[in-house]
């Protein structure tokens, strides 16, 4: 009996649509990144990209355990001598809360060109309304 691969030609995807509203941030993260890499199929294959599209909305009510509010620390650099920059947690969901699950959901992808390309499917809005009403989407609950 021969391993089933699934070929990019044959893939099917499917457009899904998840409420954030009351999820915790890393429980959602990783039902999410399930759906983009593909392993909620029966023709999962490791290096090959199986997933489906997901949309996120209301990204702005999503809640976290714990201290993290104040306490967990996103960086970044500007490449130049010093040039560190810190926001917490409370002032990202602040000023950009959709970049907070797309964070969360970037670090559970495999790393390299497939993850990027998993990454590409994944669209987060803070509010209630998206733009891919046309694709038809499934609402997806865990």
């Amino acid at each position: 009996m021969k391993t089933y691969v699934a070929k990019p030609a044959e893939i099917e995807r499917k457009w899904y649509v998840v409420d954030a509203t009351g999820y915790t941030l890393g429980r959602l993260a990783s039902e999410v990144a399930k759906v983009l890499r593909g392993k909620n199929k029966p023709i999962f294959t490791p290096h090959v990209d199986t997933g489906d599209y997901v949309i996120i909305v209301n990204a702005e009510k999503i809640k976290v355990t714990g201290r993290k509010m104040d306490q967990k620390i996103y960086f970044k650099h500007s490449d130049y001598v010093g040039g560190v920059r810190e926001t917490s947690l409370r002032e990202m969901l602040d000023k950009h809360p959709e970049r907070v699950l797309e964070f969360a959901v970037k670090g559970m992808l495999p790393k390299g060109s497939l993850g990027r390309d998993m990454y590409k499917k994944l669209f987060v809005y803070a509010g209630p309304e998206h733009k891919h009403e046309a694709q038809k989407p499934e609402a997806l609950t865990f």
